[in-house]
């Protein structure tokens, strides 16, 4: 007998309540295999495809592109045991073994429970099995309890007749149907398309192998008013202008300004940066340093050949040092047993400013790795925070954070902490000043650096220890060379 079983939005974990889709994988009636991703999403983390733990064929799916879900709302359901072409009534007796069945999804039904697959999403878990099932029985006249919206109901997409798919207006491909997958790698592209009301099926892509670039969309957003497919509604006249428009992008403009959603990265930023606020104490302080042998130090290294060693890695390799030596840094209070949890381990985060947003990507056991293994994962991790592609494992887990705000061109800051962390080493721009070296007025290269930490894990005199010591590190590259 074949069981309708549905598929909810998983609890991505790390304190995210939802997920906004950004293309589905499948279509109503598509066979899908166990573990088989679904669908695209995008939490205010990272970009993650969706497995569905069932193996049937898809009865119906819920939310279109562009719509944010909490956690827990139905996704998708899927008809284990079903043809693909479909039955009116999935309970039907003459109902057998299909083809289209997979092995694991006949298992289940053979054995009566439903265990679901067990495997593991992206960076977290998948969700439990239902604790029970139920079975659906879509109505006829597209009405009742098992209807939840017009065209996605297993009965609506067995009944009702097939829209014509959107095709090309643009381009050398024009009148391609835009019924199969898009060939598109990078989120920007996505959200680029999203934010212009594009459907990127109707879009011809001219990267390799039909790829689209943001090149396309960008052509087709200048192209839309004379591209069908692309066409906007044109205003009807009014006797008053409106209050109010939201514009495709989530923003409304009023008389008083442009209102911003915030949701997604902003809004995770926005409500973290205010936990921060409300709970540590924070201070801080901050010291010039000549960083002129830093830049030598690290030209030598790159000149005697091997991989580049790059200066975040350098003051990455200081700042677990100085940690070494002052633990009380690397840190987290526990508010509700009113203690301080001095951590083994340092996971270093950074700061990356993207498209999407402030991201603070962590290198895990930065203190067991050198240089070389340190450069190589800054520029792992800053490649994927630039595609948008960071799990959300790649973006938790801090112990303490490196800013290096420098690259703005400005000299300092006073950054608010990482919740829950207990410091941020933040570093401005590397550029010529006077300096009295040895005894005479010299140019050297000078930077600032400021420590912002919360007061509730050590007193100035430690901070400014911390802060001293990487300083001295950075003037004189030697000094590090004793603690290794």
């Amino acid at each position: 007998m074949a069981q309708v079983l549905e598929f909810k939005l998983p609890d991505l974990g790390e304190g995210l309540t939802e997920a906004e889709i950004v293309r589905w994988l499948v279509q109503v009636g598509d066979v899908v295999a166990v573990d088989q991703p679904v669908v695209e999403v995008e939490t205010a983390k990272a970009m993650v495809e969706v497995p569905c733990p069932y193996g049937g064929v898809v009865t119906a799916r819920y939310g279109e592109e562009g719509t944010e879900l909490p956690v827990g709302s139905p996704l998708l359901t899927v008809a284990v045991g079903a043809p693909a072409s479909g039955t009116p009534d999935f309970e039907a007796a003459d109902l057998g073994p299909s083809a289209f069945d997979t092995p694991a999804s006949g298992a289940r039904a053979a054995g009566g429970e439903d265990e679901g697959s067990g495997n593991v999403l992206v960076g977290y878990g998948t969700q439990a099995p239902p604790a029970r099932r139920r079975r659906v029985r879509p109505p006829a006249s597209g009405t009742g309890p098992g209807h939840r919206t017009p065209g996605a109901s297993p009965g609506a997409s067995r009944t009702a007749a097939p829209s014509p798919s959107p095709v090309v207006g643009v381009g050398a491909d024009a009148g391609r149907r835009a019924d199969g997958p898009v060939p598109v790698i990078s989120p920007l592209v996505r959200r680029l398309a999203r934010e212009n009301g594009l459907d990127l099926r109707a879009l011809a892509g001219s990267g390799p192998d039909g790829l689209i670039t943001r090149a396309d969309v960008e052509h087709a957003v200048r192209a839309g008013a004379s591209a069908p497919a692309l066409a906007r509604p044109e205003r009807s006249p009014a006797t008053a202008p409106a209050p109010a428009t939201t514009h495709a992008s989530g923003t409304a403009t009023s008389r008083a300004g442009t209102r911003v959603p915030l949701k997604g990265i902003r809004g995770a930023v926005a409500d973290k940066l205010s936990r921060s606020r409300r709970e540590i104490p924070d201070a801080t302080c901050w010291v010039d340093a000549d960083a002129t042998e830093l830049m030598h130090a690290r030209a030598a290294m790159n000149g005697a050949g091997g991989p580049k060693i790059s200066l975040l890695a350098l003051l990455a390799r200081i700042c677990t040092a100085a940690l070494a030596r002052f633990p009380e840094l690397n840190s987290t209070v526990d508010t509700e047993a009113r203690e301080v949890v001095r951590l083994d381990e340092i996971h270093l985060g950074f700061a990356a400013q993207t498209e999407r947003g402030l991201v603070v990507p962590v290198v895990k056991g930065a203190h067991s790795r050198d240089a070389e293994s340190l450069s190589a994962e800054f520029a792992r991790l800053t490649e994927a925070a630039r595609t948008g592609t960071l799990t959300p494992a790649d973006l938790t887990g801090g112990t303490f954070t490196l800013n290096n705000y420098g690259v703005f061109g400005v000299d300092g800051s006073t950054p608010i902490i990482n919740h829950p962390e207990a410091a941020m080493l933040g570093v401005g721009r590397i550029v010529p000043k006077p300096w009295v070296h040895e005894g005479e007025l010299a140019v050297r290269k000078v930077v600032q650096l400021s420590l912002t930490f919360d007061h509730r894990v050590c007193d100035g005199g430690t901070a400014g220890g911390f802060l001293r010591y990487v300083a001295d590190c950075v003037e004189q590259p030697a000094v590090l060379l004793r603690t290794l």
